[in-house]
């Protein structure tokens, strides 16, 4: 078995990711403190075609070196914007009808492979501070809420595995429908 080489995979440039259609999902990075971590939502956000992500209060903004580390060019081609409060975004995503969804461990939350997803849906996924979660403003407005299973010692996965895994499970369930 040969690995492709990179002009082997036939990317599209991003002229023309901007252009083209996205999944109406958007990433909400919630107070999410590592730059690291911010990068490696815009690479999967862009991986996926993912329509934008909103970047709330703490989160490291473009153009941020450890942001570029993760991200390798992918904050050039993902659409984004800040916001600095909880109630500013969720009153942004009100009003364009996102279904917010958080991404936390939470009393009445819906296991991952339970969860049905209608691809004419636009989606807001909510991921957390590393330390603090979700913000409870989010809490409070979501209808439901979407928790990962896990069967191991530790309490939670690293947000950008996390971003990964649920990016993947909308996308992968839009394209079957």
């Amino acid at each position: 078995m040969r690995k492709l080489s990179l002009k082997e995979l036939n990317r599209i440039d991003v002229e023309a990711f901007k252009a083209k259609a996205k999944h109406p999902i958007i990433v909400v990075l919630d107070n999410v403190r590592s730059a690291l971590n911010v990068g490696s939502a815009f690479r999967t956000s862009d991986s996926f075609a993912l329509e934008e992500i909103i970047l709330v209060g703490i989160a490291a903004q473009p153009p941020h070196r450890e942001i570029n580390k993760t991200a390798i060019g992918a904050t050039d081609s993902v659409q984004w914007k800040y916001m600095k409060t909880e109630e500013e975004t969720i009153e942004y995503l009100q009003s364009k009808s996102y279904k917010i969804l958080p991404i936390e461990q939470a009393e009445n939350s819906t296991s991952l492979e339970q969860y049905e997803v209608d691809p004419t849906q636009k989606v807001a996924l909510v991921f957390g501070n590393e330390v603090k979660g979700v913000s409870q403003a989010f809490m409070d407005i979501a209808a439901q809420c979407i928790e990962i299973p896990q069967f191991g010692t530790k309490h939670s996965l690293n947000i950008s595995v996390v971003v990964g895994i649920i990016s993947w499970y909308f996308v992968e369930k839009a394209l079957k429908k």
